[in-house]
């Protein structure tokens, strides 16, 4: 097996894992079972459109498999969230986001560095992943547990779809791999409380 075979496998496993990962998720947002952070979801949205983007631009290969399905599979659930979710849309939030990922966008133009656009945008989706976090801590029940640990394992199979150490086209998977552990880890966090909390 070649390296490449390596590569295009983990590519397609990336891809495939996170399909299967948002149709349960949109599936229990239109049965109201999951309810979607709106904010958080725009957020991730313009991140993973500006990750695709980017990393088409440094020459990225199987790892597009990953990208391209989660600027597809963001973009439904912030429009199902849109009549299923929770929170606003057009925050104060929001708006940094459009303007860090303009001023990003506007430093990639001028120096040719697709860097900029990418790291500003994974910055300041921090913040839309912090609300996530935090709702899932608080309202575990209002969550898909399944999809955020299938997303864990996809970003992960996603880094090892890059091949060579390219910090730039490793950026978004890491940054997702960290978040999706994060969230998996506030909605056992959050059921234990529950539990605990319950009367003998």
């Amino acid at each position: 097996m070649t390296q490449y075979d390596f590569m295009l496998a983990f590519g397609l496993i990336s891809g495939l894992l996170s399909a299967y990962a948002f149709l349960p998720y949109a599936i229990d947002t239109l049965y109201g079972r999951t309810r979607p952070q709106r904010a958080s979801w725009f957020i991730w949205s313009v991140l993973a459109s500006i990750s695709l983007v980017a990393q088409i631009a440094e020459g990225a290969g199987a790892s597009l498999w990953f990208a391209g399905v989660q600027t597809a599979g963001t973009a439904i659930i912030f429009l199902i969230g849109l009549w299923r979710g929770v929170g606003g849309v057009g925050s104060w939030t929001d708006i940094c986001v459009l303007t860090g990922a303009a001023l990003g966008l506007v430093l990639w133009s001028v120096t040719d560095a697709p860097a900029y656009a990418l790291l500003t945008s994974i910055g300041i989706s921090c913040l839309g992943g912090s609300v996530t976090v935090w709702k899932a801590y608080k309202s575990p029940e209002s969550e898909t547990l399944t999809t955020w640990m299938t997303c864990f394992v996809a970003s992960a199979c996603a880094m090892l779809a890059v091949g060579t150490v390219d910090w730039l086209l490793l950026a978004y998977p890491i940054y997702l791999l960290v978040l999706n552990g994060a969230i998996v880890m506030a909605i056992m966090l959050g059921r234990r409380r529950g539990l605990v909390a319950l009367p003998a």
